[in-house]
């Protein structure tokens, strides 16, 4: 085992890369003050450069628009489903009249694969898909070998949907948010003991980087030494910084082993469900979302999708009250009580959001939050369910100022704005020289703070 602080880039502080190894593991470090150099016009120039995140959260199957949207351009009274939000609002914008107009004819197939591409799917039930490179993924390659990982794809779905799925689409459209090009969908991962062996197990095969991590009772325990030591090389500040950022680590590790004891002991034992994931979809999520914090803290990634459900969903939330099903619930049919269902399942998907953003904005860095350089773009390929349109897509776009985001408003676009803009903005705050996305027609200026106009 040793402590490798990576190559050193000038005068007498820890690169950004530095890790923490054990046989078969490893563990990134968050950024430090000592990471940084010397002086200040130095330490600001390298800030200047420092990592921006992007993260985007889909939910499927649209929204109760009478319960979402604000009621004038302030968000001082968030209506039903945003009420969630209410400790992260300033960090938050409500965008409406957002279409996906290459999402047409209406389906749930398109909803999910136009929304990160806003591009046509090719109509086909075979393996001669067609999409589009997706946002996501221009924003993976601009930030290249920057990051251990260029990008994460997580979902809540632990089963791939296979055959044709919709109007005549093939599956590979509501199963994959990302693609890497126009033929090459990336898969998800729902399992939480699969994404934290991808995050430190350091193997080169995934049964290999599983079998290094089982062998180890604790990850953490396995790194005693290496993490002493890179405490006697930080100052005061740094080592509340580490300390935390190791306590969360250790605290996933804790949730994942309680799941996998729990179920080897029959509790809540549900054998479609493979061992260490939790049988509370709510855990489940929160569990997903602290690897995603953990990433991007310690730089493993700067992109990640995250997909709360599938289109055509069956998945019932009883824990908040909602027996049914969530896909038939979305064809109300304007039937009050099946519309008050589908609005607590948008407000669950909502606070699952302002638990990510809480957890960002609690984790320091740099004297800031994790949120401060981060954009997350949050929303639904559909609209109004009921009658499966692409337009006044229910989206959220939250961040920090670091990356170029002002947040605390209701942002009424004209109407049928393609959503393009949205993703075009984003990537130009990120850094991409880039005129154009899919079918945008410009750059929405409202989303960016004064300072990065």
């Amino acid at each position: 085992m040793n402590f490798t602080p990576g190559n050193i880039i000038s005068g007498r502080f820890l690169s950004r890369r530095t890790v923490l190894r054990s046989a078969g593991a490893v563990v990134g470090v968050p950024l430090l003050d000592a990471m940084l150099p010397a002086g200040p016009a130095a330490a600001r120039s390298h800030l200047e450069q420092s990592a921006k995140r992007l993260q985007y959260v889909y939910m499927p199957m649209g929204c109760d628009h009478s319960r979402w949207t604000p009621n004038g351009e302030t968000l001082d009274n968030l209506p039903y489903i945003l009420e969630p939000l209410e400790a992260v609002r300033d960090r938050v914008n409500v965008l409406s009249n957002l279409e996906l107009a290459q999402a047409y004819p209406g389906s749930h197939a398109t909803s999910n694969s136009a929304f990160l591409s806003c591009a046509k799917a090719k109509h086909t039930e075979s393996t001669d898909y067609f999409l589009g490179t997706t946002a996501d993924q221009i924003a993976a390659q601009h930030f290249g070998n920057a990051t251990r990982l260029p990008s994460m794809e997580l979902s809540m779905d632990l089963t791939q949907m296979t055959g044709q799925c919709d109007n005549g689409y093939a599956c590979v459209y509501q199963n994959n948010l990302s693609w890497s090009s126009p033929t090459t969908p990336l898969p998800s991962e729902a399992h939480p003991r699969i994404v934290f062996e991808s995050m430190f197990g350091e193997a080169g095969t995934a049964k290999e980087r599983h079998s290094s991590l089982r062998q180890q009772h604790s990850l953490l325990d396995s790194m005693a030494e290496e993490i002493a030591s890179l405490k006697t090389k930080v100052g005061a500040s740094d080592k509340r910084i580490l300390d935390e950022y190791l306590q969360s680590i250790r605290s996933v590790e804790q949730r994942l082993q309680k799941a996998e004891s729990d179920e080897n002991k029959g509790v809540g034992r549900d054998m479609e469900r493979p061992l260490g994931v939790p049988a509370s979809y709510e855990e489940h999520a929160k569990l997903m979302i602290d690897l995603q914090v953990l990433a991007m803290q310690a730089d493993v990634t700067r992109v990640v999708t995250f997909q709360l459900a599938r289109e055509t969903s069956k998945r019932s939330y009883p824990e908040i009250g909602v027996p049914q099903s969530h896909h038939p619930l979305s064809h109300h049919g304007n039937n009050e009580k099946k519309i008050e269902g589908l609005a607590k399942i948008n407000r669950f998907h909502v606070s699952l959001f302002a638990y990510l953003l809480s957890r960002l904005n609690a984790t320091e860095e740099r004297g800031a939050s994790l949120l401060d350089s981060t954009v997350c773009l949050f929303g639904s390929g559909m609209g109004n369910p009921n009658v499966h349109d692409h337009t006044n897509l229910p989206t959220l776009v939250a961040g920090g100022d670091d990356a170029g985001f002002t947040g605390g408003k209701h942002i009424e676009f004209p109407e049928h704005t393609p959503l393009a803009n949205v993703h075009l903005t984003l990537l130009q705050g990120m850094g991409m020289d880039m005129e154009k996305f899919a079918d945008s027609t410009g750059i929405s200026p409202e989303l960016t703070s004064p300072t990065h106009q």
